[in-house]
């Protein structure tokens, strides 16, 4: 007898930007086994559900990946409906390919229930859209760093110094100071609007606008340990109108 795992997307934090799908499968799940920045929409739970934390934050002890994969095909396998928890939308920078892949070879049925991405809260937060008529026709995600925590060595510098595109970088604190040295080396302005987001969707959450330039030397300095967003390109003024 095996279980059910349905993949939630907790959105960004904010227990009122869930979706009433996401609701409904923690009311009824048996096992949450959630990540660190989904804790906050944990009140949704059906009392009696166990509560499984398994997120992953840089710079602090976390369970593998294999880990997580594992406890999570070993509860369905028990025969009950399990919850994975996962911030924003599970299929942004979730790590959830390799959870469905185990699923897979366990033989596991699953679905995927998407949520709310911080890039898109983010904006709306800063009262801004992601895309502009006739100065940003597309936006990327991208993220800050690869396996190793370092930078990611491929990269499409043509895409990502593009000053008609919005670009929004995932984990970006750490590595944005040499990722905003290699874009300005590939032609984009330094004075290219930059915006950083922090605990999007919290109580305590802060917006700031800057310059590539200036959020590179200013993330240079030191930085906090709150989880962050960066966004640039053609970010349209949120008072001004343009």
């Amino acid at each position: 007898m095996t279980g059910f795992v349905s993949f939630v997307g907790s959105g960004p934090g904010d227990p009122e930007l869930l979706t009433l799908k996401a609701v409904s499968r923690l009311q009824t799940a048996d096992a949450v086994l959630f990540d660190d920045l989904s804790s906050a929409v944990l009140g949704h739970a059906r009392p009696g559900a166990a509560l499984i934390a398994v997120g992953k934050r840089a710079g602090r002890p976390s369970p593998s990946q294999l880990h997580v994969s594992q406890l999570l095909v070993e509860y369905a396998r028990t025969g009950i409906r399990v919850v994975r928890l996962k911030s924003g939308d599970p299929g942004m920078f979730g790590r959830l390919e390799e959870e469905i892949v185990a699923l897979r070879t366990a033989g596991i049925t699953f679905e995927i229930i998407p949520g709310i991405s911080a890039a898109s809260a983010a904006a709306a937060a800063a009262q801004i859209p992601l895309t502009r008529r006739l100065s940003a026709r597309r936006v990327q995600f991208v993220t800050g760093h690869d396996v190793t925590g370092d930078l990611p060595e491929q990269r499409n510098m043509a895409a990502l110094a593009d000053p008609e595109a919005t670009t929004v970088v995932f984990m970006p604190k750490r590595t944005f100071p040499a990722l905003a040295a290699s874009l300005i080396e590939h032609g984009l302005s330094p004075d290219t609007q930059a915006l950083i987001a922090e605990n999007v969707g919290h109580p305590d959450q802060s917006l700031a606008r800057s310059t590539m330039a200036e959020l590179a030397a200013q993330l240079e300095a030191g930085f906090s340990s709150k989880p962050a967003l960066i966004l640039y390109g053609p970010l349209m003024d949120s008072e001004a109108g343009e």
